[in-house]
């Protein structure tokens, strides 16, 4: 990216400086430094330091270099171990690295013992070198000063790899990204190619389950395809997900006391551990917290487009690159410069509150649903109303409880005809293609020529319809309201706007004729037709799954018993969403979620290791004794609009 207008500086680069760690193994590490007329600026600066798994090369770092670079700043840039140009080939086990914690504090200490340090670093990265900064905060290197996670999870079983205790099948695809570069089979062909053409029949990957270890094209690096298996095949919480690499938040009370910014999306897959991270740090630290949850995907912030998925919500939503560094210069200017720029005195909380468009189609094909930014006081909000909305036998959805003693609903849920995933907060869904302009403009940037990277399953939100490009949808292709194994509960159009903004639960009185079955929920934003979509459109806005053995807690399994009635509690990551007058809000109760979520045989076998699957017949409980219903923290009318900005 071009230099900063106000830019001071030019840059001077050291390339794959290798920083040794406390065992030996050296980390390469590219480091850029202030310069005048081809020579180093005399003088001590602070240091913006990002680790990653991802190529410390690849532009979306190197732009950290040459924006903060020409602004008086340090920037080192490094690869972690095993990956790329650093030592340590073997030690990759993607996220599950007991070492990171000791190489971020060597890493912090190395660049405060040089004199061009002033003596206060900076972290920054998105995803996992989001993760790679809490691993630094966790070992507490005395000259770590402040921190700017983006999209990063804090518990991996609960974030990343099982949610609800399903598989999430992102981080399937998501290992492929990590082994097509892996070290150990760096420069051979054969086994390179592999990867590649895995990569490239993604879709046709996604049902090669049951995985089994050996089988599947990850074997070429037997360090991912171990850690698959284990994300697969580990559905009771272990010692394997209590480990720090795998629990971060388990081990918060370790965390550094440093100023920190926490950024997030509510279409982000780990839209529900921002604001987690952010109330533990806010409670605990007495430095300066702040959160920042905008209506993107993943790499929506970063990526500068205005919508997430098939939703537009407007040019008031849309940072990119320009904005995000900004931002972020305005906070290390505060905390690793001491400039007097009253950061600290920002509101603690900025949401934006997505709604509010006409629903038209725009230039770009996608639905207007517009949006605002508000600040806020804290995460959830105070002035929240926990509203229950019950699930009735007749598919409305309603705020007075059932009356009726004997009433409910069944769908059948047949593993070999999922319910397709049409939109939802996820990433790492990758297939390799060839070079298109219509392709994501994140990953567009981020691989090179002439192939590119593209998601299997559309990250955002997504009109609830089948179609021929959807996995696993099959002709007629109708709207998911219209298929016999899901259950529709939805309030008559509303007679006023209705916001929900906040964290989101679920509870569903079941029974089931299979020793295990899943069960999924999904909120909805219901559009009345209009000359753009004439049939309405059926926006997604969260959704969660919970597999049946696992209700009473995942360090365990308790198997059902068939016709025994149970209670399920769903936690839905939260959003902010103004359901607008004449729309109707619903509540999507169903079986199966795919490919977001690996589909439940119904048996009750081993996890991951079944041999056959069975249809299941799920009830739900609609009446007195077991009213199902979905609690809803509604925002009052006349405190909406306070705090906008």
């Amino acid at each position: 990216m071009n230099k900063p207008s106000d830019a001071q500086y030019d840059i001077l680069l050291a390339r794959d400086v290798m920083m040794p760690t406390r065992d030996g193994t050296r980390l390469a590490s590219d480091v850029y430094r202030p310069a005048r007329d081809g020579e180093f600026v005399a003088g001590a600066f602070p240091t913006i330091l990002c680790r990653t798994a991802y190529d410390k090369a690849a532009p979306r770092y190197v732009d950290y270099g040459e924006y903060f670079t020409p602004l008086g700043y340090n920037v080192v840039l490094q690869d972690v171990r095993g990956r790329h140009r650093s030592e340590g080939t073997g030690e990759y086990h993607h996220i599950v690295n007991p070492h990171e914690g000791r190489d971020g504090y060597d890493t912090v200490e190395w660049i405060a013992a040089h004199p061009w340090s002033n003596g206060k670093v900076g972290t920054v990265g998105s995803s996992y070198p989001g993760v790679m900064q809490i691993h630094m905060a966790l070992s507490r290197p005395p000259h770590l000063t402040a921190i700017w996670p983006d999209v990063v999870p804090i518990n991996m079983f609960e974030h990343q790899s099982r949610m609800g205790g399903a598989m999430a099948l992102q981080m399937f695809g998501a290992l492929f990204v990590h082994a097509h570069d892996a070290q150990e089979i760096r420069g051979d062909a054969a086994k390179t190619d592999r990867i590649l053409d895995a990569m490239e029949h993604m879709r046709d990957m996604m049902y090669t389950m049951p995985f089994k270890r050996g089988r599947t094209p990850l074997s070429v690096v037997p360090n991912l395809e171990n850690i698959l298996i284990d994300y697969y095949t580990r559905g009771v919480y272990d010692e394997f997900w209590a480990q720090e690499a795998n629990d971060l938040e388990r081990y918060f009370d370790r965390h550094a006391d440093v100023p920190a910014t926490f950024t997030g999306g509510w279409y982000d897959l780990f839209g529900i551990a921002t604001p987690r991270y952010y109330n533990t740090m806010r409670r605990q630290n007495k430095s300066t917290q702040r959160l920042i949850m905008g209506p993107w995907t993943h790499t929506g912030m970063r990526a500068g487009v205005s919508f997430s998925g098939d939703l537009d919500y407007g040019a008031a939503g849309t940072w990119g690159l320009e904005k995000y560094f900004a931002e972020q210069r305005r906070f290390f200017d505060r905390w690793l410069k001491e400039v007097s720029n009253e950061s600290e005195n920002d509101p603690p909380v900025e949401i934006f509150v997505m709604g509010g468009g006409d629903g038209t189609r725009t230039k770009l094909g996608k639905l207007n649903h517009g949006g605002r930014w508000r600040v806020e006081q804290e995460f959830p909000l105070a002035r929240a109303q926990d509203t229950t909305y019950y699930l009735r036998a007749d598919g409305s959805l309603k705020t007075d409880p059932p009356a009726a003693q004997n009433a409910d609903r069944t769908f059948t849920f047949d593993p070999n005809h999922p319910v397709p995933t049409i939109g939802a907060a996820c990433s790492g869904f990758i297939e390799l293609v060839e070079l298109s302009d219509k392709l994501d403009p994140f990953w567009s940037k981020s691989v090179a020529p002439p192939l590119r990277f593209n998601s299997i399953v559309l990250e955002g939100a997504a009109h609830q319809k089948e179609g021929p490009h959807i996995v696993g949808a099959r002709p007629p292709y109708l709207t998911l309201d219209t298929r016999s194994d899901i259950l529709v509960f939805q309030t008559e159009p509303l007679e006023t706007d209705v916001e929900v903004t906040g964290f989101i639960t679920v509870k569903l009185w079941v029974s089931s004729d299979a020793r295990d079955t899943d069960f999924t929920a999904k909120l909805i934003d219901v559009y009345p037709p209009n000359r753009d979509y004439p049939e309405g459109y059926h926006l997604n806005l969260t959704d969660s799954i919970l597999r049946a053995r696992f209700r009473n807690g995942f360090d365990r399994e308790e198997f059902l018993t068939p016709g025994e009635i149970v209670l399920l509690s769903l936690d839905l990551a939260p959003t902010s969403n103004l359901f607008q007058k004449g729309h109707r809000i619903r509540v999507d109760i169903s079986g199966s979620n795919f490919p977001r979520f690996d589909v439940n045989p119904n048996t009750g076998e081993p996890m991951g290791r079944h041999t056959h699957s069975v249809v299941a017949h799920n009830t739900v409980y609609c009446n007195s004794e077991y009213p199902s219903h979905v609690v809803l923290p509604i925002i009052p009318e006349l405190q909406r609009t306070t705090n906008d900005e």
